[in-house]
């Protein structure tokens, strides 16, 4: 059984995306990492990349190509500033060569050494390789997978394995959501309390509440920026930040200085029901706009539908509960990890093998167990709105326009934001035992849509508003 903590649903990274970014990014440091365990490091002279299927396809307007040079040069995804990557990715494009593992360098020229390659490797549709060749003319070569939320993998099964030995310590092993719910009804636990229990086998009370604090600092931080930020989105479509102008239009005249003094000033500003999407939207859209322009966003369950989770959490904040504190932002956090597991697990969380179904879906269950948990709401009425925002994303299909997580993404983590609310609700004033279609049924049904869709409707910018709606358009 696979078992996945909290914090692999949740991970802090750089945009736009956390298969096409995020994942590559990982790719390059597991592939370092990996030559440094066989001794061969020091001697490498020269390297390649080749980036396949969906990569090649929407890799330039997924940054992709960055990504892999970051990786390479040794950069950490969750700790480099963000405003030194131009300059890192000018340095290697005007002088030819990179900082290999931010050790020594050697000749690498962007244009040549990674190659766009549309074919599509058998095992899934986020394959990289990357080859090395030494000084002695010796040739280091590996494939690997982005397999969506920034999990990289060489094959699915070995993934696995390592995964079982790594996490054979979870008290609770949870491979479905029936089998979450025999643990809360056996043990009187709520769904909470079971995931923490099991991260309890992996960290520390104080590391589990230091890392999910980290998790919501960035959030609160990315929406802070995404609000202050005005202008347009790199990549050439001219998409005008939306998030400056609608903060504009909602905020209120008291000062603040830090996020989470901002925090504290929208708490206090009077909102009616329109002015509540407004602002569930605002939030939505400033996290995906900061994602948009390689900001650091965090994977809930990818860094394509970051938005949706920190939207529904600060609304719960700002408009259910003035006084939340860290103790419900937790119980978030952990209820909504889990629940993207289970999607993991069961289907998938990559929009190359299940579009967007498999991110904006996602998170929107996500977001709506998590949202439920906070309103009271028992194990299954958990469940019942997760399967709810889910059963309204089926068939929900990924197709960037120019490649890039701009059109339609980001408007998407808005819709998914207020469908999350919806279905909790709907859940709260619902009796479980009347519930149609269980979670686990509506995973299984994700699934299948998933392998019945269209490839060009999988994150590959050939089908859907991607060929409808031209570049010269926009």
């Amino acid at each position: 059984m696979e078992c996945i903590s909290v914090f692999d649903m949740l991970k802090i990274g750089i945009g736009p995306s956390s298969s096409h970014t995020l994942g590559p990014w990982r790719a390059a440091e597991r592939w370092i990492d990996e030559l440094r365990e066989e001794g061969c490091f020091h001697h490498i002279v020269s390297i390649k990349v080749n980036l396949y299927g969906s990569l090649s396809l929407t890799g330039k307007g997924h940054a992709t190509d960055l990504a892999v040079v970051l990786g390479l040069s040794g950069k950490d995804p969750e700790y480099v500033p963000v405003e030194e990557i131009p300059e890192i990715i000018n340095c290697v494009k005007e002088r030819k060569e990179i900082c290999f593992g931010n050790t020594y360098t050697i000749k690498f020229d962007m244009a040549t050494d990674i190659a766009f390659r549309k074919e599509f490797l058998p095992f899934h549709a986020n394959g990289m390789e990357f080859t090395a060749v030494s000084d002695k003319g010796d040739t280091f070569s590996e494939t690997y997978y982005s397999i969506g939320g920034g999990f990289v993998v060489k094959e699915e099964r070995v993934s696995a394995k390592k995964n079982i030995k790594a996490f054979n310590r979870f008290p609770y092993p949870v491979e479905n959501a029936a089998q979450l719910q025999e643990y809360c009804l056996r043990e009187n636990k709520n769904v909470c309390e079971i995931v923490l229990e099991n991260e309890r086998s992996l960290r520390t009370d104080a590391e589990i509440d230091r890392e999910l604090q980290r998790v919501w600092d960035t959030m609160l931080e990315c929406m802070y920026i995404g609000c202050h930020s005005e202008g347009t989105l790199p990549g050439g479509l001219q998409v005008r930040r939306r998030a400056y102008d609608s903060y504009q239009k909602l905020k209120g005249e008291l000062p603040y200085n830090t996020p989470q003094e901002w925090l504290g000033t929208i708490r206090k500003t009077e909102v009616k029901f329109r002015q509540i999407l407004k602002w569930v939207s605002c939030f939505a859209l400033s996290v995906n706009e900061v994602n948009a322009s390689l900001g650091r966003v965090v994977t809930a369950p990818t860094n394509g539908s970051a938005g949706v989770i920190p939207a529904v959490l600060m609304y719960y904040m700002v408009i259910e509960n003035h006084d939340a504190g860290f103790e419900h932002i937790k119980r978030f956090l952990l209820v909504a990890g889990e629940i993207g597991s289970i999607f993991k697990k069961g289907a998938t969380i990559s929009a190359a093998m299940g579009g967007c179904q498999a991110e904006i879906g996602v998170s929107s269950a996500m977001a709506a167990a998590g949202l439920t948990e906070l309103s009271g709401g028992s194990t299954e009425q958990i469940l019942m709105a997760a399967e709810i925002a889910m059963e309204h994303h089926l068939g929900l299909t990924c197709d960037p326009i120019g490649g890039l997580v701009q059109v339609p993404c980001i408007e998407r983590n808005a819709m998914g934001a207020i469908k999350a609310i919806n279905a909790a609700e709907l859940a709260m004033d619902s009796d479980p035992r009347n519930a149609k279609v269980p979670l686990d049924k509506v995973v299984n049904t994700m699934w299948e849509t998933a392998k019945d869709m269209n490839s060009k409707y999988k994150e590959t910018s050939e089908g859907g508003l991607a060929v409808g709606v031209f570049l010269s358009d926009c």
